[in-house]
């Protein structure tokens, strides 16, 4: 029987393939909102956490090559095929083409361009902190194309369409998420 990959092994796995501070924060912010969501929906949270904080693996390293180089480094690791086409699947029509239909899989879709863009709104505040941000702030933020440019509202559209959901819910959804992990994800700033 395949074992599962634990949060510890995942959280190394992300280090080993990634240095930068800030992919490794978004590693762990996408973490927290695949947590929030699983126990929401009632699904396996530390499933959704390690398809979370993995799902940018290559990214570094391989950007010209992502999604395809995540599942040949997950495959070596063993990981099931569940989690690895999780992973594979966020990146459906920009560097994959392996489409979103589990509900997880859809999460993970919808919220990984946000979390960008809500880190980004957040950097910009005077407080520095998610605890004090508002879906407004993030919405007059979104219609600055210029602002995070490289958070794809199409995307993040996409997703919310893909989850039934408007993209204002969603964003206000992806905030609580991220407000619960805040520390971790270095977003308390100076409240």
């Amino acid at each position: 029987m395949q074992s599962l990959p634990s949060r510890s092994d995942a959280f190394a796995l992300l280090c080993r393939y990634n240095q930068q501070d800030s992919l490794i924060r978004h590693g762990l912010a996408v973490e927290a909102v695949m947590r929030y969501f699983a126990e929401q929906s009632g699904e396996d949270i530390e499933k959704w956490a390690v398809i979370g904080l993995c799902h940018d693996l290559d990214y570094e390293q391989f950007p010209d090559q992502h999604c395809i180089m995540t599942r040949k480094i997950l495959e070596a690791e063993n990981w099931p095929e569940s989690y690895i086409r999780a992973i594979v699947s966020h990146g459906w029509g920009i560097c994959s083409d392996v489409e979103p239909q589990e509900w997880m899989e859809k999460i993970l879709f919808a919220t990984d361009e946000l979390t960008g863009l809500i880190t980004a709104c957040v950097y910009v505040r005077p407080s520095k902190s998610i605890l004090d941000l508002t879906v407004k702030s993030v919405m007059k933020k979104w219609n600055t194309r210029a602002f995070a440019a490289g958070a794809n509202r199409e995307v993040i559209s996409k997703g919310a369409e893909m989850l039934g959901s408007a993209v204002e819910a969603l964003v206000e959804e992806t905030i609580l998420a991220m407000q619960k992990g805040a520390e971790v994800i270095g977003l308390r700033g100076n409240l």
